[in-house]
């Protein structure tokens, strides 16, 4: 079996894809269990953020991965057209590839942090559904330790820069004075923590934050400042947002063209920015053709985050480095497991035929055997339990002349001709 990732992400697949493979958290674990049940996968991980959906699996078929992640999470939709999205890689190239997500080399945000927390989720998700192995399990440990090496080595996480505080520049330089503004945040999960935050600091006039779990709202208004309202009431307030961050997991989008349009004209037409950082799209596209409004979802982000891209590319570079050492050591430690899986079998057969030997020879002299016969029925049989299989497949191999078998044998037990002479003379 190989190691594949297949997967999209913001590089190779625009958001209205992205947003018809995007797995919720409560939907994940039903997703890996269907994904760990395809013929021929043994293990199976799933990561699934706001810029990627990839698929991590050992697995004898490509082909049935990128079918599942075409039909998955809305059967209905299911498009060949995704396949032309899909990336692909396999064993030492699927290794690179997460070790580069990990450390945030292949993030909309060159090195941004959030990245190998999501990584570490996705992996004790597969943990607690009982899809990951010890394949698996191992690609992950390195993965996260190959992050730590290159965030401590280089100043890929200098500065770090997320989507969020992207977000925030954005809304710094569309507003001249952000403390003049009210800003509308629509979620509670750790992307919008990390706006509040970021708003807090930039001294955001006035914040509020709505949420379908109101006592989450109030969590995280509470530590930052602002006020909480439940989902329910967005309408009432969405007229006083001059910004809108909005960042759920909703399948549906939170905030329709109509809404707007109505907050628009209780502002007299003032101007909003809204910025949609989920996938699926939180906001109804149709906003965008509204006047007056300035609608940027996570794929405009691309521009104005270019500045913190080149800034970061020289540490890139070292840690694309730390990356190919840390695969290498990656793929020599799988190839000597793969090398030394046939003598943990044989070690296991034979410690399993000495135990169910001597349990016997123990019932029988329990029961009043004659020691000297248990003794021999016990060489015996542990003999020909051992030697049973390596004998049927060396007499086969020289029906169907296999030398090479042959030659391998020879090279197991060099000293056999020799021993049996010399045990022969001391006989003698």
């Amino acid at each position: 079996m190989s190691l594949f990732v297949l997967g999209i992400n913001h590089q190779t697949a625009p958001v209205e894809l992205r947003e018809r493979v995007a797995f919720s958290g409560d939907a994940v674990a039903t997703a890996l269990l269907s994904l760990r049940s395809l013929p021929g996968v043994s293990e199976a991980a799933l990561l699934s953020t706001c810029n990627r959906t990839e698929v991590y699996a050992v697995a004898e078929d490509e082909d049935a991965l990128a079918d599942w992640l075409a039909r998955h999470p809305e059967p209905a939709a299911a498009d060949r057209a995704l396949h032309d999205y899909l990336y692909r890689h396999r064993d030492a190239d699927a290794v690179r590839h997460l070790f580069r997500v990990a450390t945030g080399l292949d993030s909309l945000v060159l090195g941004e942090p959030q990245i190998l927390g999501q990584v570490k989720d996705a992996w004790a998700a597969a943990r607690a559904a009982g899809t990951l192995g010890t394949r698996l399990d191992r690609l992950f440990q390195h993965a996260f330790s190959t992050a730590k090496r290159a965030r401590t080595d280089t100043r890929i996480g200098a500065n770090p820069v997320s989507v969020a505080s992207a977000a925030v520049r954005l809304a710094q330089e569309s507003f001249a004075r952000l403390d003049e503004a009210c800003v509308l945040l629509i979620g509670a999960g750790e992307t919008i923590e990390l706006a509040a935050r970021h708003l807090a600091q930039a001294r955001a006039k006035r914040l509020l934050v709505a949420n379908r779990t109101l006592a989450h709202a109030q969590d995280l208004a509470g530590r930052h400042g602002g006020y909480a309202l439940p989902l329910g009431d967005l309408d009432k307030h969405l007229a006083e947002a001059d910004v809108v961050i909005s960042a759920t997991a909703s399948r549906e989008p939170v905030l329709r063209a109509a809404q707007v349009a109505a907050a628009l004209a209780a502002r007299k037409h003032r101007p909003m920015l809204l910025v949609d950082l989920a996938v699926p799209r939180d906001i109804d596209p149709a906003a965008a053709a509204l006047r007056d409004v300035f609608l940027y979802t996570v794929d405009d982000l691309e521009r104005a985050i270019e500045d913190n891209r080149r800034s970061r590319r020289e540490a890139a570079t070292e840690a694309e480095a730390i990356i190919e050492l840390q695969v290498a050591r990656f793929t020599e430690q799988m190839a000597a497991t793969a090398r030394i899986e046939p003598l943990k079998r044989l070690r296991a057969h034979g410690e399993h035929a000495k135990a169910e030997a001597l349990a016997r020879a123990r019932q029988q002299l329990a029961a009043g055997g004659d020691p000297e016969q248990v003794l021999q029925l016990l060489a015996h049989t542990l003999t020909n339990r051992l030697l049973h299989a390596p004998t049927v497949a060396l007499r086969e191999a020289a029906l169907t002349g296999d030398a090479e078998l042959a030659r391998a044998a020879g090279k197991l037990f060099p000293e056999s001709e020799e021993r049996v002479r010399s045990d022969g003379e001391r006989e003698a």
